[in-house]
């Protein structure tokens, strides 16, 4: 078939047949029947060559690009540039489906799909998952789908956002494993698929070519090089934004399935199609330009073309050599100069070495045939060649991945991106976005590399590993500089500058990644560890970074600019050099392997010799110059560590001689003595990014491929070495030899004295990190990891994913120790015990932390893991602090513990050797030194030192030699001159050995030379010997060690010794005798003299001494064996484990006495020798001088440190008592005033002038307020279930059920028929957008508050409050406010006026209260107070937005006022009752204590409302209380709307409005009539209300039974005869007519018995009841009693003085006892219902409505969220915005309503307010709370500001996962989510939340 459509394809004389033009769509169809037919023949010529001319004409690439070349107007006659492809898209669709409908034909074709493979194609940003228990490459990945379809329960998976893109795995076994196949790929393919018929797909194969060959014809066009190295994206852009119609046909073919892509795949990679079309050869003109268009590319992009007739002779090379091979026989030529040229970076000095570097590099033909040449031979090549020449648009790249499934295309397409691999790295370096590019490049290589069996026949056949290490070589060739390490002159070594673009950037992480992906295929890196001269070149890549970003010491100016070029350096020693090295160590694991390690490690000392040579290196590192990176010396360690771990290789078979050794421990050492420095400030000059250096190299990310290699090779070197020649070169790096005398003063010639101790310090404690380390040295994973884990934990608490982030895993993903495998969970649950999260009262959310189990800290904690990991200094104090609180918490020891001692794992045998060093006489004397030191209290030495050199002399003793014995024996042998320090290299005999004169050079100022001189006569031999050689290092050192400490001259001279000598004797090193030369430092020290020394001291009278010292006490120390020989037999004395100085130094005594019977009776003579510690040498005046200013000053600091200790727990103490806003209950309320009965006056402070005193008219305090707008009440139900959230299309939310809506519905009902005025005091507003006004208790003159504003409008801090909308923080406990309410002068409770008992009727309380409401309020005289008054009125109007105040239909009048004013009133009594759970049953005195303002809000309030005056005769304080005669006067003039009827009005408002229009302060008689009568209307709305909700039987049955009981003497209060009277009263109107249809929802099933009447009786009347109680509670300041739920409207209804107090209860308590009607209960109720008759009469319906009212709110409730996140995530992330159609890039969801809002969408904006500010306006009057769909967090927004809240879904480990970063499930925690909703109800969002920005209204 292919065949003969090549043959249809080809010829240019099918050009001549030409087809009549085509009508419009249907004559398409009909040809292309007609075609299809046509060719079905078996003689198909002629149908042949008609299709081709057809394809000629339509597919003409001529046309369509006058578009994009010319611009628009060139468009010619084809209607807009569009018109023409449209139109031949048609025609191919047409002819693809043979005349069919295009549509039918796609679905016919799928149905031919085998689907085994899912392959779907995504972009950057898409969601996607990986679980690494089914995956086998570490790269693999699934679509959502196909995940939620498989079964990955209990697998360790995480979700993911696609950073560079990816397509889904599912159904490829090379990649997973195939149990997590999904459901639609589990099905084998091609068994049950049928055959294609051969029809179907006819056309295509003769369409598609054509169509491709158009395709790569535009593309040929639309590219115009870039002139100048000006970026011409923008061309490129437009070309592919024509291209997209005809891409995107290609990509849809794609989607058709399998059928259809092997069509594609013999059309892209059939290379005769290609030759025949696009040679460019024939007449065709166009043909041939575009053929020019195409070399020119070739051309300039720096590749040769091979027209060579050699190279066409062997156009099909054998499939085992490659094609790139043969090509490189030509054309190479000028190809090297043509690399050099393309890159302008090369034009400085430099040039002429990179070249001559370079040459040898791309000697050889290969490399240069890898890099330019390229020769197409299908369209799939030519495709990826514009693919990458036009920076890889997603769109090819989709197409080209969506083609993947297709096994031979994917062979075809992986060896084509290998063939352009050289060519890809060029774009890439040019790139401007490279960026992108690399995203897209990885998107493509990751799905071809993962892939073993790919991976390893590309190596095969098309030579990979090659083109990949000298891709990568050439790319890395383009920044070299010479390095300047060393010898900066003589240099030959060349290493990247880090500060080029290409590592800055990281653009080399593409190819790097490609690199390390194959090398963990085994099969692929076996053959990279194979072939040496792969190796040589690996080696030659790594050595360019060896030596990088050379750091120099600054020693005058501090740096002018801070390079940051670290972090280029950092990120490219572990992308491309550790990387690949941990993927070659993983298959390096078996004996069977030995070979490769062999290989590597020869290659690598190989390169590390030319190293050294170029460098000029001989054996002192060059001063005051560091570089953190030696590559070579990592491969070199880390290959040496494996071979002896895994490979059973012996070590000293893979080690170099000794001179090598010498050569390599330089370096490493350079890097931890410059650690030192660093943390000493000696670099301090280099700036901050010195410092950052020396974290990152120790960093957990980077430790295990920098210090822990460096650190492996030095303990190497050690093991090897000369023991003495080691400790010298240490202490000789760390410059601290000058130190090490027994003078009391030196002088240091290379040091300040100010460094000295920390330099000291570091010496010491990398010593004892050499020593003790064991990561390389014989523990196992399992060990590492714990050891790891348990550093961690002691440092801090930590939580699951930072602890899986600090422990160093092996960077290679195959390397078993995954993060989150079964090792790293049982380790974890081993050492550390869980602490669930909690929530603490500051506000700040804890996630579940691990913390170390007891166990862990008594046996394991290890102080050296502690500091080798730590990348703080202070991190080594916090895990000492904790640890010190483990112990005293636990009673093992109360004072303040040193490090404790740890025993090591047992050392591998190869590396026996490196206990050595502490078998060396140099560190014998050291320690001996240092001891001496310290005992005599020489300046300069810290608790750290003798901490570290007790250390030391105990890993000394638990490593002692095993020749113990003899030891003790040969003492008596003759002594070598240098060795009478000590006499032989034992420590433990060494430690018993008298040194009694040591002979020290000192300053001739010191006070040793004031001595007597008979000293010097009694030398000794041992002084004398002393002389003979004097250590140089020791410099004035004196004893025998002198020598060693000659350190230097020493070192110096055994390295020469070792260099001349042969390498067979170099294992038994002698030392020759040795005569010092005088070795002075450089620069003028003071003259030094001799000294001789008295000493008389071994190192074990030296400890028992400091024994003494530590304890203060002489003789303190005994020795317990005296007591208990047993204790010398134990192997562990549990008492010992941990304690200070004193106990480790009884633990060594105790070690040392074990060890040797010798040293166990010195000891005890020691002891009875009880010597009188040794009198400190006397001080001079100046020394005195110093020694003091040092005392003063340690004692200031100290000082300054408690004071600041105890500022804080007072700051904290207080903050616990002011702040804690959270749990109002167990408080301690503030005073706000201190207000004793006898005084009327309140008293206030203020917080600011601290003077206390009353409020006056002119100066008035206030109260700090916060005023907010709220709308938690209008989100109340009637139903206690919180709604959920809606999480499929089918839930939806609906506000009809809310408080605020009811409410709505209700006012714009009375508004519709009855008179607005009179409607607007029937109900209450401020369910929505209501002003609650809350206050921390705190009280401030106002005038000093004007001024504490005034200062803070001039503080430029930036705050987190606006100060111009009035916003400030308490002075005194800085809670968030924006106002002052002011306090009425007087006193805060009216004590005086309600305690006299009233006697006054019913009756003459009613007039009083008529009469007072009648005055007219006038405006106090304008003083300062009632300006005040007035100015927080209007903060009170303007905290709520405007449609909030006014619903009045005629705006602007005053009923609106009235209305707002009462009803703030009313908002902030409800709001409070749902503060204490929606019941006044616990009582007690009001929650918020004495925080509440209520009191003085009502003075505002009723001084505001007492200016508008209800006209007397519409007060319905007449209504309530007087029979009116003419009802009908009202209703006679129908024009005007009626009043409404007072049996609509809510009561609760009447109680309101009645109070606040008396004259305050108000008399508790007036307030208990007011309840009284409200309470008569009320009941009687109450019946009203059930006799509408009975059904027609129950009314005739209440009234009937009501009627009987009529003339009883109670009749007024008993229920039956009210109800009866009522109903009879209601049913003279329409209003029980309409039975029937609706109603039956209104009627309840249930039968009425008297109880249940009862009960809804109370419950309609608890509410008022309550709030009428706050009220009183507030303004009188009764207490609240409590009481149980059942008796709540009993004990309240006493409380008012509802209930005579003689009512005392045996039968059940009946509401209507409480009545006392102030007229005749039956005429009043009938002139009451009269009213609603004449209602009733015209709109029964909404009367009956009207009259029920739902007064039983329940508390209201954030919506429900789901257990699982991960159900919110996959609707909502998808979702569409209603407003664009597009998913936003923020979702949110309001957790309040369940909206979905876009944050920060800009599709959704209104007048420049974005969706969620505008829904936090709409929804909470200002207060949003929404959940981040693609975060996890909650942000809240108040106002015009907002914060994260913190999330409320937490992981298996109680751990936050914000922005969805690790991608493990969450589940919802109930505590956390409580709190969101206890801050939501009770407003404390602003004090809880700290952390406040402006959103300028763009969230």
């Amino acid at each position: 078939m292919a065949a003969a459509a090549a043959a249809a394809v080809g010829g240019p004389q099918a050009a001549q047949s030409e087809v009549p033009e085509q009508g419009p769509a249907l004559d398409k169809a009909a040809t292309a029947a007609h075609l299809k037919a046509a060719l079905s023949r078996p003689d198909n010529r002629a149908g042949a060559e008609e299709l081709q001319a057809l394809l000629e004409r339509v597919l003409n690439a001529e046309r369509p690009l006058a578009g994009a070349a010319g611009g628009e107007e060139a468009a010619g006659g084809g209607g807009g540039p569009g018109a023409a492809e449209e139109d031949a898209l048609e025609w191919c669709k047409c002819l693809l489906a043979g005349g069919g409908g295009y549509d039918e034909f796609c679905a016919a074709v799928r149905a031919y799909d085998p689907a085994a493979l899912c392959g779907l194609v995504w972009t950057a940003n898409f969601v996607a998952y990986r679980c690494r228990t089914c995956g086998i490459s570490p790269c693999m990945s699934l679509c959502a789908e196909c995940f939620h379809q498989g079964d990955h329960t209990g697998h360790d998976f995480n979700m993911f956002r696609s950073q560079a893109g990816g397509a889904c795995d599912c159904g490829d076994s090379n990649v997973m494993r195939e149990s997590g196949f999904c459901r639609r790929h589990q099905i084998k393919s091609s068994s049950n698929i049928p055959c294609v018929p051969k029809d179907l797909l006819m056309m295509s194969e003769f369409v598609l070519p054509r169509f491709i060959f158009c395709l790569i014809q535009y593309l040929r066009e639309g590219y115009n090089e870039p002139a100048a190295d000006v970026p011409s994206e923008k061309d490129l852009n437009k070309v592919l934004q024509l291209l997209e119609p005809q891409i995107s046909f290609l990509e849809d073919l794609t989607k058709m399935g399998g059928a259809m892509r092997s069509v594609l795949t013999q059309v892209l990679t059939n290379q005769q199609n290609y030759k025949d079309l696009t040679s460019g050869l024939g007449e065709n003109a166009c043909a041939k330009k575009s053929h020019e268009k195409y070399l020119i590319a070739l051309k300039s992009s720096g590749l040769t073309y091979p027209e060579d007739k050699l190279v066409y002779g062997m156009q099909e090379p054998s499939a085992g050599t490659s094609t790139l091979l043969v090509q490189g026989l030509t054309g190479a030529s000028g190809a090297l100069g043509q690399v050099e040229s393309s890159d302008e970076e090369d034009q400085d000095g430099s040039q002429g070495l990179g070249k001559r570097k370079r040459v040898k590099l791309s000697s050889g033909t290969k490399d240069q045939s890898i890099m330019d040449v390229l020769k197409h031979k299908s369209f799939l090549e030519e495709l990826l060649f514009w693919t990458i020449k036009y920076e890889f648009p997603q769109k090819m790249v989709t197409f080209l991945l969506n083609m993947l499934p297709d096994q031979e295309y994917k062979v075809a397409f992986t060896k084509t991106f290998v063939q352009h691999y050289a060519f890809i790295m060029k774009t890439l370096k040019k790139s401007h976005e490279s960026d992108t590019m690399s995203n897209r490049i990885v998107h493509i290589s990751v799905q071809l590399f993962s892939n073993e069996e790919l991976a390893r026949q590309v190596t095969e056949e098309c030579q990979l590993l090659d083109i990949m290490v000298t891709v990568l070589l050439y790319m890395m060739e383009s920044c070299l500089i010479k390095s300047e390490l060393q010898d900066e002159e003589n240099s030959l070594h060349v290493v990247v500058n880090c500060g080029e673009a290409l590592l800055k950037n990281n653009t080399y992480w593409p190819l790097v990644s490609d690199f390390i992906n194959i090398l963990s295929h085994q099969s692929v890196a076996k053959r990279f560890l194979e072939d040496h001269g792969l190796l040589v070149t690996w080696m030659n890549f790594v050595s360019f970074f060896q030596g990088m970003n050379l750091n120099k010491r600054e020693l005058n100016e501090h740096v002018e600019f801070e390079s940051q070029t670290y972090y280029a350096a950092f990120a490219a020693e572990l992308e491309a050099c550790a990387q690949p090295m941990w993927g070659l160590l993983s298959h390096c694991k078996v004996r069977e392997t030995q070979e490769y390690t062999r290989n590597v490690v020869r290659y690598c000392l190989e390169a590390l010799q030319d190293w050294f040579d170029a460098i000029n290196f001989v054996d002192e590192p060059a001063p005051n110059q560091v570089s953190f990176h030696l590559p070579l010396h990592r491969y070199y360690a880390m290959f040496l560590s494996k071979a002896v771990k895994c490979q059973e290789l012996d070590l000293d078979s893979l080690l170099p001689d000794q001179e090598m050794l010498m050569k390599l421990m330089i370096h490493p050492l350079q890097i931890q003595a410059s650690l030192a420095e660093i943390h000493s400030n000696m670099w301090v000059r280099n700036g901050l990014q010195i410092k950052g250096q020396a974290m990152t190299y120790v960093q957990s990310h980077f430790c295990n491929s920098m210090i822990d290699p460096d650190i492996y090779l030095l303990q190497v070197c050690a093991s090897r070495l000369d023991p003495d020649y080691f400790i010298s070169s240490v202490f000789e790096r760390f410059k601290v030899v000058d130190l090490l005398t027994m003078a009391s003063q030196h002088h240091n010639t290379i040091l300040d004295v100010e460094h000295e101790r920390s330099m000291l310090e570091g010496a010491l404690t990398f010593l004892v990190i050499l020593l003790s380390l064991r990561l390389h040295l014989g523990m196992s994973d399992d060990e590492i990891l714990r050891a790891e884990m348990v550093a961690q934990l002691c440092m801090n608490d930590r939580t699951h994913s930072s602890l899986l982030d600090l422990i160093p895993e092996n960077p290679n993903p195959k390397s078993g120790i995954i993060p989150g495998s079964y090792s790293f969970e049982s380790v974890l649950s081993a050492v550390a015990d869980f602490k669930a999260p909690v929530f603490e009262p500051g506000g700040s959310m804890q996630q579940g932390m691990y913390t170390p189990k007891a166990e862990v800290w008594d046996q394991e904690f290890d102080p050296v893991m502690v500091i080798l990991r730590t990348v703080y200094r202070r991190d080594v104090q916090s895990a000492m602090d904790r640890y010190t609180a483990f112990l005293k918490q636990s009673g093992k020891f109360p004072g303040n513990p040193w490090p404790p001692y740890k025993k090591r794992t047992p050392l591998h045998p190869s590396y026996k050797g490196l206990m050595r060093l502490l078998h060396c006489k140099t560190l014998h004397i050291v320690l001996f030194t240092l001891l001496y030191k310290i005992l005599m209290d020489h300046q300069n030495l810290s608790e750290h030192v003798l901490c570290m050199v007790l250390y030391l002399i105990e890993l000394g003793l638990e490593n002692s030699a095993e020749d113990d014995s003899e030891e003790e024996v040969s003492m008596g042998g003759p002594e070598r001159c240098h060795d009478s320090w000590f006499p032989g290299s034992n420590l433990v005999s060494n430690m018993r050995h008298f040194i009694n004169y040591v002979r020290v050079r000192v300053p001739e100022t010191a006070p040793e030379l004031k001595r007597d001189s008979l000293a010097g006569t009694s030398s000794d031999d041992l002084g004398s010997l002393q002389n003979s050689r004097r250590p140089k290092v020791l410099q004035r050192e004196n004893s025998g060690t002198a020598q060693v400490f000659s350190l230097v001259a020493e070192r110096r001279k055994k390295f020469q010794e070792i260099i001349n000598r042969s390498s067979s004797e170099a294992n038994q090193v002698i030392r020759p005798p040795y005569t010092p030369k005088k070795w002075s430092a450089p620069g003028s020290a003071p003259q030094l003299t001799t000294a001789i020394l008295e000493i008389k001291e071994s190192i074990l009278s030296l400890l028992i001494k400091l024994h003494h010292k530590l304890s203060g006490k002489q003789n303190s120390y005994y020795p317990p064996w005296l007591d208990d020989i047993e204790i010398l037999i134990q192997p562990e004395i549990p008492k010992y484990n941990h304690g200070d100085g004193i106990t480790a130094v009884e633990r060594i005594l105790l070690k040392a006495a074990m060890q040797s019977r010798m040293n166990k009776r010195i000891i005890e003579e020691i002891c009875r020798k009880v010597t009188p510690p040794v009198p400190p040498k006397k001080i001079t005046a100046a020394e005195k001088k110093t020694l003091d200013k040092e005392e003063r000053r340690q004692k200031a600091r100290e000082r300054q440190q408690k004071l600041l200790a105890e500022f804080a727990s007072r700051q904290k103490s207080f903050m616990e008592t002011a702040m804690d806003v959270d749990s109002p209950e167990n408080e301690i309320p503030m005073e706000i005033a201190t207000a004793e009965p006898q005084v009327s006056e309140a008293v206030y402070d203020c917080v600011i002038c601290g003077q206390s005193g009353p409020s006056s008219e002119d100066r008035p305090a206030g109260l700090v307020v916060l005023l907010q707008a709220s709308s938690v009440l209008g989100q109340c139900r009637d139903n206690a279930e919180p709604k959920k959230l809606p999480i499929t299309e089918e839930e939806q939310i609906f506000p009809w059920d809310t408080c605020a809506a009811v409410h709505d519905v209700r006012l714009s009902l009375l508004q519709r028929y009855f008179k607005d005025s009179s409607c607007l005091l029937a109900v209450s507003i401020g369910w929505e957008g209501g002003v609650y006004v809350q206050t921390c208790g705190h009280t401030l003159h106002i005038d000093c508050h004007k001024s504490y504003m005034e200062s803070l409008r001039n503080d430029q801090v930036l705050q987190g409050f606006s100060v111009d909308k009035g916003e400030f923080t308490c002075p005194l406990c800085r809670q968030f406010a924006n106002s002052v309410l002011p306090c009425y002068p007087g006193s805060n409770v009216e004590s005086n006026l309600w305690q006299r008992p009233s006697n006054k009727s019913t009756q003459d309380l009613i007039k009083e209260v008529e009469e007072l409401q009648g005055r007219p309020g006038a405006f106090p005289s304008e003083t300062n107070l009632s300006k005040e008054m007035e100015s927080v009125m209007k903060d009170i109007k303007n905290t709520t937005q405007k449609k909030y105040r006014d619903y009045s239909k005629t705006p602007g009048s005053p009923d609106n006022d009235f209305l707002f004013m009462y009803s703030v009133a009313r908002t902030n009594l409800e709001l409070e009752l749902i503060h204490r759970g929606g019941s006044l049953c616990s009582g007690g005195a009001s929650t918020a204590g004495k925080r509440s303002c209520l009191n003085q809000l009502f003075h505002v309030l009723a001084l505001h409302m007492r200016l508008y005056t209800i006209d007397s005769e519409y007060n319905p304080w007449k209504k309530l209380t007087q029979l009116v005669e003419d009802m009908n006067s009202q209703l006679g003039n129908e024009e005007q709307q009626p009043e409404v009827p007072i049996l609509y009005h809510d009561v609760t408002s009447l109680l309101l409005i009645q109070i606040l229009m008396m004259p305050q302060p108000l008399r508790k008689e007036h307030f208990s009539c007011i309840v009284k009568v409200l309470f008569t209307l009320l009941y009687t709305q109450a019946l009203a209300a059930l006799s509408v909700k009975g059904s027609e039987e129950d009314r005739s049955a209440w009234k009937h039974a009501g009627a009987l009981r009529k003339n009883t003497c109670d009749a007024e209060k008993s229920c039956e005869v009210l109800l009866s009277f009522v109903i009879s009263e209601l049913s003279k109107g329409k209003l029980y007519c309409e039975e029937g249809t609706q109603e039956c929802a209104m009627v309840s099933p249930i039968a009425w018995s008297p109880e249940s009447m009862e009960k809804y009786i109370q419950a309609f009347c608890l509410p008022f009841l309550r709030i009428s109680s706050l009220l009183q509670h507030h303004l009188f300041g009764e207490d609240l009693p409590s009481c149980q739920e059942e008796e709540e409207f009993s004990v309240l209804a006493s409380c008012l003085g509802l209930l005579p107090t003689f009512y005392q209860t045996d039968h059940p308590f009946l509401s209507a006892s409480c009545l006392d009607w102030p007229v005749t209960a039956l005429d009043i109720i009938t002139q009451w219902c009269s009213e609603i008759r004449s209602f009733t009469e015209r709109h029964a319906e909404q009367g009956k409505a009207l009259l029920i009212q739902e007064s039983r709110w329940k508390l209201p409730h954030l919506l429900q969220l789901p257990e699982n996140y991960n159900t919110i995530f996959q609707y909502y992330h998808r979702k569409t915005c209603s407003v664009c159609t597009k998913v936003p890039k923020d979702p949110a969801v309001c957790l309040v309503c369940g909206t979905f809002v876009c944050l920060k969408g800009l599709c959704c904006k209104q007048q420049s307010y974005c969706e969620c500010v505008l829904h936090s306006q709409n929804c909470g009057a200002g207060t949003g709370i929404f959940l981040l769909i693609n975060a996890s967090v909650i942000i809240i927004i108040r106002g015009h500001r907002f914060c994260l809240w913190g999330s409320v879904y937490l992981d298996a480990h109680g751990e936050e996962d914000r922005d969805l970063r690790r991608g493990k499930p969450l589940y919802i925690c109930e505590e956390r989510y409580r709190v969101l909703e206890q801050q939501w109800i009770s407003h404390t969002f602003d004090h809880i939340n700290k952390r406040w920005g402006p959103h300028y209204n763009g969230l």
